[in-house]
Parts: structure tokens; sequence; C-alpha cells
């Protein structure tokens, strides 16, 4: 699952690539050349090193000539992280250099994450040892894109109100957040809307998902299209398998329960991470060895509030 969640953010960028122009100019107050439009380029960037190396998305902005190619201004390398990993201190600055090197233009890197302590992971500065060269990751995190709940504003601007609800999913405002994207997506070609009801649904954990269901409007849930409602019954069908499968040695029944513990949770820990709430090994423990479904659905509705990780497993003992 935690690939089908990293590549539908991928794919967003795919879709619409002045999707990052948004980001970098609304959200991080990036000021960007003069451009004529924006559009995919390759993403493998082993050009100038010996090791494959390959970003997640890259977005050329070109500007016309007369009786010439159109000439790159600007690149932004699209790196979607869902979780802190050291490796990419040593390639994020590579990734720049090759394709500065493959281009002659300026380069950008920017990481879209989820999780606001994973964007404050990858926010911090990279000392590349030259003195005066230091890195510093644009960082677009729950922070930076908007609470979208306006059906209005939603309809304005698709993709951000699919980056907002995958963004913002865990907290009190996401089943607003859902229900304004759905709203909007229903004035869409069908299979278009289907696609980013799709997307939405793939990039967040089931945990998080099926709390989110409880909450959708009657009229919302019949916004999404035959193509999500099938990924949907497949993830939940493949959950229950995975309980099966884990649990088979002790019963069939057990194993459900298990499969079920254990994506709720997920959901706990994802919500905790959404909202910048920091989980120490000690605590995540005993929220992965609880199998208490009833204590666990407390703790999943506790976390969208509590000011601490300590807090929520005090409030509800």
């Amino acid at each position: 699952m935690a690939l089908a969640e990293h590549e539908a953010l991928v794919r967003l960028f795919c879709e619409r690539p002045d999707l990052a122009a948004d980001l970098l100019t609304r959200s991080l107050r990036v000021e960007l050349p003069d451009y004529d439009y924006a559009g995919l380029e390759s993403a493998d960037l082993t050009e100038v090193t010996p090791t494959e190396r390959r970003a997640d998305s890259v977005i050329v902005f070109r500007r016309k000539r007369p009786e010439a190619d159109p000439q790159p201004v600007l690149a932004v390398i699209v790196e979607v992280q869902r979780r802190q990993d050291p490796g990419k201190m040593w390639s994020w600055p590579m990734y720049l250099v090759s394709l500065r090197t493959r281009l002659e233009c300026p380069v950008i890197l920017l990481v879209v994450c989820p999780e606001a302590s994973v964007a404050r992971w990858c926010a911090r500065p990279i000392e590349l040892g030259h003195p005066g060269l230091v890195l510093k990751p644009l960082v677009a995190g729950p922070n930076e894109v908007p609470v979208i709940t306006d059906p209005g504003q939603a309809a304005e601007d698709i993709e951000l109100a699919v980056l907002s609800a995958i963004h913002h999913a865990a907290t009190p405002e996401g089943p607003e957040i859902l229900n304004a994207l759905f709203a909007a997506l229903h004035n869409l070609d069908r299979d278009l809307g289907g696609m980013y009801a799709d997307m939405v649904r793939a990039a967040l954990p089931r945990g998080v998902w099926d709390h989110l269901e409880e909450h959708l409007k009657s009229e919302t849930y019949e916004y999404l299209s035959d193509w999500a409602r099938e990924n949907i019954a497949k993830g939940k069908a493949e959950g229950r398998a995975e309980g099966k499968a884990e649990g088979r040695a002790e019963g069939k029944a057990e194993g459900k329960a298990e499969g079920k513990a254990e994506g709720q949770a997920e959901a706990i820990l994802t919500v905790l991470s959404a909202r910048g709430i920091e989980v120490s090994e000690n605590i995540s423990e005993k929220i992965r060895k609880c199998h208490d479904l009833d204590r666990l659905a407390a703790w999943l509705r506790a976390a969208a509030t509590v000011d601490s990780s300590d807090a929520l497993l005090d409030d509800i003992s």
C-alpha cells in the first residue's frame, strides 16, 4: 500500500505539471521566470554518475523562441516523501547538479510531504561541504498546502484540492475537505472525476480512509465512480485476506481481527504524524501491539484532538 500511496501523489503532478508552479508561487512564495508552458521531462538523472538515480518527477518550464526550440528557463524536481530517508540527503544535491548540467537552466527541488513530522525533517538544510554551499529543500507539507472546504474553490483547482484532501485527511477538517472535493469532481467528466477520486483513495492509508468514509455525506459518496468504488472494495478485500493469512494458524476469525487491528494502529500513527505530534518508539510499540478494537477506535478518534501522544494513552486507559 505504501507504494500506491506514493505513486498516487506522483501521478497528480504528471497529470498537471503546472501544479508545481501553483505550490511554488502560492504556498512557498517563490518567484518564477516568465514561461509559456510546463511539461514533463525524463526523471532519469544518471548522466553524470555511474549509479542509477531517478527522481519522482521532473517538470520543465520553457519559453518559446522564434525559429528555435523552446528554451528551458526553470526545472523543478518533484520528490514525494512519506517517511524519513537519510539517503536523500546525498541523492537530492546530485539530482540538482545532474539536471542543471543537462538542461543548462536553474533547478529547484520541491519535496511534497503529507505528514508534518516528515516535512520538518525534509526542510532541514543540507551542508554540501564547500563554504557557502547549502541546499535548503522547498517543502510542501500540511502547513503549506491550503485547507480547501469550499466546493467552488475546489472546482477552481481540482489538483490542489486533491493535494488538500491527501495532506489534511487525518485532521478534524478531513471529512469536510473530502466532501468539497467530491462535490467538485461531480461536475467533471465521469472518467476524469473517477481518476481523481481513485488518486485520493490510493494515497491514503486504509485505516484513515475507512475513518473518513464513515463521515461522507450520502450524496457525496455517490460521486465516487464505479472505478473508485471497485478499488475501495478491492482494498478492503485485500485487507481481509491479509488478516486471514496472518491469522490462519490460529483461526480465520482471529486473523481477521488482527488484520483490522493493524490497520487501526497504522491509522492512529498516521493521524498523529500528520498533525506533527511526535511519537516515541515505546508508545508506537504499545499502539501496534494493542488488539482491542474498541480501544483502538477510541484512540483513533482521540488522535485528531490530543496535544501529545502521551495524552492519547493517558486519556483512554
